[in-house]
């Protein structure tokens, strides 16, 4: 039987995972803030982010969080998003030293 300190060790693990992604996600988010600054499109577009939103919540359903908890958490990394394309947008490139 696992231990405490076995599940702790897979919350780690996965944690690790969640870090990578997300700073996977922040290139991305930057690579969009560039595309952004050269066609003058708004970095605050409420309508992706319902659609993103909806998706991650439906993705989230089956979980034990649900689908409140994961909207909440990814209303909190699309705020991060949104910062970090603004740097771009406005001349503070955000390159992944700084993501």
């Amino acid at each position: 039987m696992p231990t405490l300190e076995d599940w702790r060790s897979d919350i780690d693990r996965v944690d690790e995972v969640i870090v990578r992604l997300l700073n996977e996600r922040a290139r991305l988010v930057c690579e969009i803030g560039r595309l952004k600054k050269c066609d003058g499109s708004p970095v605050y577009q409420p309508d992706r982010e319902k659609l993103v939103l909806d998706h991650v919540r439906s993705v989230g359903a089956e979980g034990p969080l649900g689908p409140d908890a994961i909207g909440r958490l990814f209303e909190r990394i699309i705020d991060e998003a949104r910062r970090l394309e603004r740097r771009v947008v406005h001349g503070e490139d955000a390159g992944d030293a700084a993501v």
